[in-house]
């Protein structure tokens, strides 16, 4: 169960915040004041903050720089009723996930809470999988044999050579969509410039542009140097949108004037700066039917889905578990410094009958639990049923 604290000097707020998110199932837990959520978030780990900008003792802005240095992992929501587009300019630029005004609309809260703990859950498993991707400066290999992998790889190698085609990698998150964009990259006559990638679910929609295009000095309050945004950062490289299916209407607009015309416009600027990059895109949802929804634009999903590429989920090719498992065991020995341990035959037959709806992520933290929590040095079939399976 998700964790959410709550932060507000007024108590009938939080009582009603409390009554509606235990209703979806979060467990929730209070603080008055920033003093009381900071002493709490000493204690105690949470996935999403909900903090009041306007509270005695602490305001919000110095609770979030408390935050930040406590717990750099964990979202934070900031609500005000006096907000506007500096306050939360401001906010994101101290490391809020997003801002919301005061009077709540309860449903824009539940979808930013849903996607603040996705970035917290992001950003906690997939540190040691990006040791993993780049340790000793290089790539992770993509493992495995199965025929739906293998098929996997044999786009790539076909792809990766034409430089400007765009591709479109679908898949269940935690399946990889990641990895098989750096080997396009890897593979390709652009390897040696970089490749920058962007989370378009992480960034509120009012900081998308700045983000991706950059901004001028003095183009908006918070604005005290010009900015250089991803597009020009990946010039001559490939720049990896990442959920790009969770990018608002008005940044698709100016993603696809991008792609149509190779040139970008910084915020607050009236020069275009040409940009030869490509782009890679990647999405766990239906595009096609976020079309039907209006939720994405069709012509961007023309533009961006030049060539496709389905990563698997985990569950379509189980015969590549053992070789995923063995090098889960190595890596985290190797890299992270745990007891070298090695699965029984019984234990490993239990894990490839598991349900792997949470994909390589959900492996890869799966094999983490049972080196710590199995005491021998060999991981039984025991082991895997009290701390893995999920049958």
């Amino acid at each position: 169960m998700h964790k959410i604290l709550v932060v507000d000097d007024d108590a009938p707020i939080r009582a009603s915040l409390r009554e509606l998110l235990e209703y979806e199932n979060y467990k929730i837990e209070e603080a008055g004041d920033g003093l009381e959520c900071t002493s709490m978030l000493k204690k105690s780990t949470y996935d999403v903050v909900l903090l009041d900008v306007k509270m005695p003792k602490m305001d919000g802005f110095d609770t979030l720089d408390r935050i930040k240095t406590i717990a750099p992992n964990t979202s934070v929501i900031m609500i005000s009723g006096h907000g506007n587009i500096q306050e939360a300019v401001e906010a994101v630029k101290k490391g809020a996930f997003d801002f919301i005004e005061k009077p709540l609309d309860m449903n824009k809260l539940q979808i930013t809470i849903k996607n603040a703990i996705n970035r917290t859950s992001l950003v906690t498993e997939t540190k040691t999988l990006r040791q993993t991707i780049r340790h000793s400066g290089k790539i992770q290999e993509i493992i495995g044999t199965s025929a739906a992998i293998q098929r996997v790889k044999e786009d790539i190698e076909l792809i990766a050579p034409q430089a400007r085609t765009r591709v479109l990698i679908t898949g269940d998150n935690g399946s990889g969509k990641e990895l098989v964009a750096r080997w396009i990259h890897e593979k390709s006559p652009r390897k040696e410039s970089p490749i920058v990638e962007v989370n378009c679910a992480a960034i509120p929609g009012e900081l998308i542009e700045s983000e991706l295009f950059g901004h001028e000095k003095g183009s908006f309050t918070s604005a005290i140097k010009k900015r250089i945004g991803k597009f020009e950062q990946a010039h001559n490289g490939t720049i990896f949108l990442d959920e790009i299916g969770d990018m608002s209407l008005g940044a698709q607009a100016k993603v696809l004037r991008a792609l149509q015309e190779n040139k970008i416009t910084r915020v607050g600027g009236e020069k275009d700066i040409n940009v030869d990059v490509r782009v890679i895109a990647a999405t766990n949802k239906d595009l096609k039917d976020e079309i039907k929804k209006g939720n994405f634009r069709e012509d961007l999903y023309h533009r961006l889905a030049v060539v496709l590429i389905h990563v698997p989920p985990l569950n379509e090719r189980r015969d590549d578990i053992p070789a995923l498992i063995e090098h889960f065991l190595n890596i985290f020995h190797t890299v992270q410094g745990l007891p070298q341990k090695t699965m029984s035959s019984d234990a490993l037959a239990e894990m490839l009958k598991n349900d792997w709806s949470g994909n390589i992520r959900q492996l890869r933290n799966s094999v983490e639990r049972l080196i710590i929590m199995t005491r021998g040095d060999i991981i039984a079939k025991s082991d895997v049923q009290k701390h893995v399976t999920n049958r």
